[in-house]
This record gives C-alpha cells, structure tokens and sequence, in this order.
C-alpha cells in the first residue's frame, strides 16, 4: 500500500509469526495510519538502535497497536495487534481532540 507517497514494508517471515501470534495481518496494519485520529508515540523501551514508534489507529472497527520505524523512507512494520494498552491511549488521545 502506498499512501500520500509512503510505503509500507515488512519481514514475510516476521508477518507469518505475528498473524499467528496475534491473528493481525501486517497488511492490514497498513490501515491504523489511515485512520483520521490516528496516534504517533515514541516506543522509548525499544529504541536503543534505531527509533521506533507505535501508531494507535481504528482497524476493523476496533483499535490496533502497530510497532514500527522509519526504513529508507519506508515505514517497516514490526508487529501488530489489538492490545487493550493502545485502545487505552487512543481513547484518551479522543478525549483531548477539540470538537
């Protein structure tokens, strides 16, 4: 998927443990950056060779949590999941969203 000039890569073998781990195709990970109200956090535990993210954003009518980071101009999705954590901080990110 190519979105506003971004690309979207990942692991195959990384993608085939995380759809059974998880049950989340990194394919559709691609979509929480879609969402309008979409959050963008620094994972500061998982930084220490390259900067890594999280992106909070509503995939299939329920909120998912994608880990990636920046890769030659590409984001490179590094897991993904429906994790009660992230609907947590998306919801409140909602909160404080001007109406």
């Amino acid at each position: 998927m190519k979105e506003k000039g971004v690309s979207f890569e990942w692991s195959d073998q990384k993608a085939a443990l995380n759809l059974q781990k998880h049950g989340v195709s990194f394919y559709d990970a691609q979509f929480a950056f879609l969402d309008q109200h979409r959050v963008i956090a620094e994972d500061l535990e998982h930084s220490q060779t390259e900067k890594r993210y999280y992106c909070f954003g509503m995939v299939h009518e329920k909120i998912m949590t994608v880990r990636f980071t920046y890769r030659d101009k590409a984001i490179r999705v590094i897991g993904a999941g429906y994790w009660r954590q992230g609907k947590k901080i998306y919801e409140q990110a909602q909160t404080k969203l001007p109406r």
